[in-house]
C-alpha cells in the first residue's frame, strides 16, 4: 500500500484529484472497516499532518472547527462550550480516550454513518461544510449534505475541510441525547440534540445576525421556539420541522407535549438491526423529547 503524507492542502487536493486514493485522517472507522472487509487500497493520503485543516475558531457569528480537529479538543475548547455546548457533550461520549484523542470532526461526518453522534448537533445548529477540490471550494447546508445511507454531497474529488457552525442563541436550553447498550464505548442505538429559546431571545438572535455581514450564514429558517433533530432513527439523520412548527409558541400543556411525541415519533424512520429494533427507536425517540419539553417547565 502507498502510504502519501502531503505537506499542505493544495498537496493534498491534487493528489486526491490524481490517485483518488481514500482520504485517511484520524483512521479510527476506515481502518476498521478495511479489517472488517478483509482488504485495503493500494494507497492512502494521509492529512493527519495538514495543519490549516485543523484548529477551532469563534468568529462573529460563528464558530470554525477544521476538519482535523479530534473529539477531545472539540470537548476541551471554550468557544465550544461557550456556544455549542451540545457538540461538547457529543464528543464526549465518542468512544473511548484513545477514539477522541485521534477521531476527528470530519471523520465522524464523512463515515456517514447516520449514528454518528455528531451530526444530529452539527443540524441542529444548522452547519455549514466547506468541501474544497482543485477546482475551488464551496460551503454545503448540514441538512443538504447526506443524499442517502452513507451518501453525501461531496464530489469524488473533495475533501472536507471545515465546518461553520452557527451560535446557540443567548439563553436557550439546548441537550444532547444518547441511548447506547451501555454509558462508555458504544454506538448509538438513538441519539438527539433539543433546542429550545423563547420568542424574545430568538428576535434578539435575529437582530444580531443582520449584523454579521459577510458570514454567509442564513438566518434561522424554522419560526419556532424548538430545533429537533435525531440520529439513528433514518437513512440520514434528519430534523423533525413538523413536530417543531406544533410547538412553536405554544404554551406547553401536557395535551401539546402528548401530541408533539406523537408528532416526532411519525417524522422518524428507523429499522431493526444488530444495535436495536424499530419499535424502540420510536418509543425512545419520543420519550427523550418528552424529558427535554417536561424539564423545561
Amino acid at each position: 500500500m502507498q502510504f502519501i503524507s502531503p505537506n499542505s492542502l493544495k498537496e493534498a487536493l491534487k493528489l486526491f484529484s490524481k490517485t483518488g486514493y481514500p482520504i485517511l485522517a484520524g483512521g479510527t472507522d476506515i481502518v476498521s472497516q478495511w479489517k472488517v472487509l478483509g482488504k485495503s487500497p493500494d494507497g492512502v493520503i494521509n492529512i493527519w499532518g495538514i495543519k490549516e485543516l485543523g484548529g477551532i475558531k469563534e468568529a462573529n457569528c460563528s464558530v470554525e472547527i477544521g476538519a482535523l480537529a479530534t473529539h477531545a479538543e472539540i470537548y476541551e475548547n471554550k468557544a465550544v462550550l461557550k456556544c455549542i455546548p451540545a457538540l461538547a457533550e457529543a464528543c464526549r461520549t465518542v468512544g473511548a480516550a484513545q477514539i477522541q484523542n485521534r477521531g476527528t470532526i470530519g471523520g465522524n461526518v464523512m463515515n456517514a454513518s447516520p449514528a454518528g453522534d455528531t451530526l444530529p448537533v452539527l443540524i441542529a445548529y444548522e452547519t455549514e461544510v466547506e468541501l474544497a477540490s482543485v477546482r475551488g471550494a464551496r460551503l454545503v447546508a448540514f441538512n443538504e449534505f447526506y443524499k442517502g445511507y452513507r451518501k453525501t454531497a461531496a464530489a469524488s474529488d473533495e475533501i472536507l475541510t471545515k465546518f461553520i457552525i452557527k451560535k446557540g442563541i443567548k439563553g436557550e436550553r439546548a441537550s444532547f441525547v444518547k441511548i447506547g447498550t451501555r454509558k462508555a464505548q458504544a454506538i448509538s442505538k438513538i441519539c438527539a440534540c433539543f433546542r429550545h429559546y423563547s420568542s424574545s431571545e430568538s428576535a434578539s438572535s435575529r437582530r444580531v445576525e443582520t449584523q454579521c455581514v459577510g458570514s454567509r450564514l442564513r438566518p434561522n429558517n424554522n419560526a419556532g421556539d424548538f430545533i429537533i433533530a435525531y440520529g439513528s432513527v433514518a437513512p440520514t439523520p434528519i430534523r423533525c420541522p413538523k413536530t417543531e412548527l406544533l410547538l412553536s409558541g405554544k404554551k406547553l400543556t401536557r395535551d401539546l407535549i402528548d401530541k408533539a411525541v406523537k408528532m416526532a415519533r411519525e417524522e422518524t424512520a428507523p429499522i431493526n438491526d444488530i444495535r436495536s429494533t424499530k419499535d424502540y427507536r420510536v418509543h425512545v425517540a419520543g420519550t427523550i423529547l418528552k424529558r427535554f419539553i417536561s424539564d423545561l417547565k
